[in-house]
């Protein structure tokens, strides 16, 4: 079932599941609440209140179009978690989910019990990743199969992709291409190119698990080792898998989020 708020003239989406301490999952650039996260809220949900947000440009989520901040993403995330009942949460943010997650951990402090940031970037400052965004916003301009192509390979670890079958590849590119919100992708991806919540990583005051994926080419691990040396304490874990780790090992996504806000979590720089 789906819900809605108003928040600043944004109907912003949002689902929830299961019951017990709240759980918030903030979804990726061009991704949505279902996308992202569906083969992970049935191993959550069994001792959560897993709540799910569209944020604007993604899903069921509509507004003005105008272009986004952190901030915005940020607001529209918590409001649906208040009006939800689940505050305070735990907070896991994937990708450019993880960006809004830092903001949130930091200037909403008070809602936060623990925070999860997987395959996530504080900054796109760097020439590598100005490339790929920039690439990603002519793709999405010019030739969205090639963008869909592309974000195959940049995706999904090398073996795993090598894995499917070519009428498997052509399908999920159909998909891709058909049902996409391309605009809202395009706006993302230009937040994408300027955010920087380096100095809100710095100010986490809640638990922080920082997650790597071993063969993450859309933001390669090593953004998240940087990003775990920004946040106080922080503990590091890494995940032998692509980054769309969501879909390619959910189960091991599940394990590590729930062994780290339960408390159970292994030796930092554990390699899975």
């Amino acid at each position: 079932m789906t819900n809605r708020i108003d928040v600043d003239g944004a109907k912003v989406a949002y689902r929830v599941d299961g019951t017990g301490p709240g759980m918030m999952l903030l979804h990726g650039t061009g991704g949505n609440s279902e996308t992202n996260f569906s083969q992970l809220v049935g191993g959550l949900s069994k001792s959560r209140t897993v709540i799910r947000p569209d944020y604007s440009g993604s899903g069921e989520t509509y507004d003005n179009g105008s272009p986004l901040t952190v901030a915005t993403l940020a607001s529209q995330t918590v409001a649906a978690a208040e009006q939800a009942g689940a505050t305070p949460f735990d907070l896991v943010g994937y990708s450019l989910g993880g960006s809004v997650a830092i903001y949130i951990a930091a200037e909403y402090s008070h809602f936060v019990r623990s925070v999860t940031l997987l395959s996530a970037f504080a900054t796109s400052e760097d020439s590598r990743q100005k490339l790929q965004w920039g690439l990603w916003r002519d793709l999405i301009r010019t030739d969205r199969r090639a963008m869909a192509r592309l974000l195959l390979i940049q995706g999904f670890s090398p073996d795993f992709l090598a894995g499917m079958d070519d009428p498997a590849v052509t399908r999920i590119v159909d998909e891709i291409v058909i049902t996409n919100n391309w605009d809202g992708m395009a706006r993302q991806v230009e937040l994408d190119l300027k955010l920087d919540v380096r100095d809100q990583a710095r100010r986490i005051a809640k638990p922080a698990l920082v997650i790597g994926c071993t063969h993450d080419y859309m933001v390669p691990p090593a953004h998240s080792r940087s990003l775990a040396d920004l946040i106080p304490n922080a503990r590091y874990l890494e995940i032998a898998t692509g980054h769309l780790s969501t879909i390619e090992k959910p189960d091991q996504v599940v394990r590590s989020v729930l062994d780290f806000v339960n408390g159970d979590l292994g030796p930092s720089g554990l390699c899975l």
